[in-house]
């Protein structure tokens, strides 16, 4: 393919609360097995993107340890790969990423010395599978200078959280509002972008000049009469994880016959590193209904709507419904777990409730278990 990738995935988002204290957005847990920085990559695999960066900054430890090894999406190359740019104290730049602008000024030398014409940009919080391949061939057809991959919100979803776009009937975009206070827009920035790798290193350059630091209200916003900026829609499933509750939905959603067909039943594929745990067990008395249960867990208990993710361990007459639990989470007996996101690692007493009454509760309880 004819285009780099860039995966931008530094970010911190504080309407996560708890969930990210100790990991980047981009590596919450998704499905069971997967986490949020698969889809992206998947996506870029699939389309025959050789050379990807993913470019982290907020708690990467844990994304890191991820993309320790390249193989898992096909990316152990030799010429191309994947690359994990972190922020690098240089003799001109002291600074963190101030920015997605700047995360890619950063790093401006990787895309001085790629060959490929044209560059895709996309986020790592976003659950989606996407041919790239097309948005290409909609953009060089439309002589674009860049072209924002596009989205129409279902009715009752709120489109202050994204930046929302308006488009004339040739589809270029006219008006561009990065997460309005109040709008009557229904159709939203899904944060995947192409552009000419040449046009890219010129806009960022200019940028940094002028010291502004963010890609799309110091590029996109700023240039959208200027330039031949153009949308393109997608009506397949996307779904950003930046706040609880959405997270806590876009998981609820892989119960959805429908919705874990389309990501694990249809090609092309959603890759992930893989983990050698043994099947799932279900003890004598368990119940489980309508869930996922990852690899690794032992269930004692009762199951109901719930995903639970790698090596939980469920106690004797427990009961959870409607909650993710995630992994490595020793639930004691007789605890009751509902409308609740679990943290990993950690260990619930016997006897605990936990009700998620005014939307989804947080569980995070700080007992550190330590590997021998």
């Amino acid at each position: 393919m004819k285009a780099v990738g860039l995966i931008l995935a530094g970010g911190n988002s504080n309407k996560m609360r708890e969930l990210t204290q100790k990991r980047a957005v981009a590596a919450m847990p998704i499905a069971g097995s997967y986490r949020c920085i698969d889809f992206a990559l998947s996506s870029m695999s699939n389309s025959h993107i050789q050379k990807v960066a993913v470019l982290t900054q907020y708690n990467a430890r844990s994304l890191n340890e991820h993309l320790n090894s390249s193989k898992w999406w096909d990316f152990g190359r030799k010429q191309g790969g994947l690359y994990v740019f972190t922020p690098t104290i240089t003799a001109d730049n002291g600074y963190w990423y101030r920015g997605t602008a700047d995360a890619i000024y950063q790093n401006l030398d990787f895309l001085k010395r790629c060959h490929e014409p044209y560059v895709i940009i996309t986020s790592g919080d976003a659950v989606y599978k996407l041919d790239y391949n097309k948005v290409l061939e909609y953009h060089i057809a439309k002589k674009a200078d860049i072209t924002v991959v596009c989205k129409d919100l279902d009715p009752g979803e709120d489109p202050t959280r994204f930046g929302t776009v308006k488009m004339d009937e040739a589809m270029r975009i006219q008006e561009f509002e990065e997460k309005p206070m109040i709008t009557n827009a229904t159709t939203i920035s899904t944060g995947i972008y192409v552009i000419r790798r040449r046009q890219l290193i010129e806009l960022i350059e200019r940028s940094a000049e002028e010291e502004r630091h963010d890609f799309v209200t110091d590029i996109l916003i700023r240039y959208k009469n200027l330039k031949k900026i153009y949308g393109y829609k997608i009506n397949s499933y996307w779904s950003n994880i930046s706040t609880v509750d959405a997270y806590y939905k876009t998981n609820m959603d892989f119960l959805k016959p429908e919705v874990r067909n389309y990501f694990f039943k249809q090609h092309p594929d959603i890759y992930s590193k893989v983990t050698d745990l043994p099947p799932a067990k279900y003890n004598p008395g368990s119940v489980v209904k309508n869930s996922l249960i990852s690899s690794g867990c032992i269930i004692n208990g009762t199951v109901e709507n719930s995903i639970l993710f790698k090596k939980a361990f469920v106690g004797n007459n427990c009961v959870i419904k409607n909650s993710i639990i995630l992994n490595d989470v020793y639930l004691g007996d007789n605890t009751y777990i509902e409308n609740c996101i679990v943290e990993s690692r950690d260990t619930i007493r016997a006897n605990t409730r936990h009700v998620g009454e005014n939307g989804v509760k947080v569980v995070v309880e700080k007992n550190e278990r330590y590997a021998l």
